[in-house]
């Protein structure tokens, strides 16, 4: 009896660590898989509707930027994490963006003057 005790208070002191480290539990895990998918949804059904083009853009943006901060946040656990870790993921994926965004602009330039008029 006295084993099964001890292994029962360990597991409870590991439980207990895990809640003082931020451990998330699988029900955060369901429901923020919920918004994702709820917001792809959204971004899919926005193309239906007749909206201009910047508005349009403006909320595609705005829940691309809403995803990629509930992943990096929870499924990639760098809430946490060290600000310089997420500084440094944060930062290296904008310079990144920005890298492929300014390298593909000729080519789309290109594809914009080759196109046939509507």
């Amino acid at each position: 009896m006295e084993a099964s005790s001890e292994v029962v208070s360990e597991t409870a002191k590991s439980s207990s660590n895990l809640a003082a480290q931020g451990a998330t539990s699988y029900r955060t895990y369901w429901l923020i898989w919920l918004v994702l998918l709820v917001l792809t949804l959204f971004m899919i059904l926005l193309e239906a509707v007749e909206f201009s083009k910047a508005l349009t853009v403006f909320l595609l943006a705005g829940a691309m930027m809403v995803k990629a901060t509930l992943i990096t946040g929870w499924f990639m656990h760098l809430r946490y994490e060290r600000l310089a870790l997420v500084l440094s993921v944060t930062l290296g994926t904008l310079v990144t963006a920005a890298l492929l965004y300014f390298l593909l602009i000729p080519d789309g330039m290109a594809m914009l003057r080759l196109a046939p008029p509507p």
